[in-house]
């Protein structure tokens, strides 16, 4: 994963409305269409992907959100594993595209809990490589550990993308 620029992935989270471990852990929005393109084909109609920069001007090429408390109180293979998944999306080419699988099932190929499996397996080797604890402790705590170390928990709200309709010429 040496070709994701973290600096260019806007991170985000959003609370969850109950306090369930079923749902949704976080999610990985694409900012481009099918091989970076700006602009694409959605039912029939034309498309341009909105745009969005950081306080200095960088643009964003995806989000990566992630659902609090949910994500939070996961055991600490699950929330690794739940990185590696979202992560993985994105594609080789860092083009604001996602990473395409042959076949019908292109985002998480025809299993996703083969495809959790895979990246259990890529965070358990990457923890072997001996990363800094630093880059990795905030994912050992539970969110209430994180709010007793750190309190409130807070962020800017990054809306989700819209499409915008292009008119097509003629």
């Amino acid at each position: 994963m040496r070709h994701i620029d973290m600096s260019r992935v806007a991170v985000a989270f959003s609370q969850t409305r109950k306090g369930v471990r079923h749902g949704i852990h976080a999610s990985l929005t694409p900012m481009r269409f099918e091989d970076g393109a700006m602009e694409g084909e959605r039912r029939g109609r034309l498309y341009r992907a909105q745009r969005l920069f950081d306080a200095s001007g960088t643009e964003m090429l995806y989000i990566l959100k992630f659902y609090l408390p949910r994500f939070q109180n996961e055991s600490f293979e699950e929330k690794l594993t739940t990185i590696f998944h979202e992560l993985w999306h994105i594609s080789g080419e860092f083009n604001g595209d996602i990473r395409r699988h042959a076949g019908r099932c292109y985002v998480h190929t025809s299993s996703e809990k083969e495809y959790d499996r895979q990246m259990l397996k890529f965070a358990r080797e990457w923890l072997q490589m001996g990363p800094a604890q630093q880059l990795y402790q905030f994912v050992q705590d539970d969110f209430r550990e994180l709010q007793r170390k750190f309190g409130n928990i807070i962020g800017v709200k990054v809306p989700q993308p819209k499409l915008i309709p292009i008119k097509r010429a003629g």
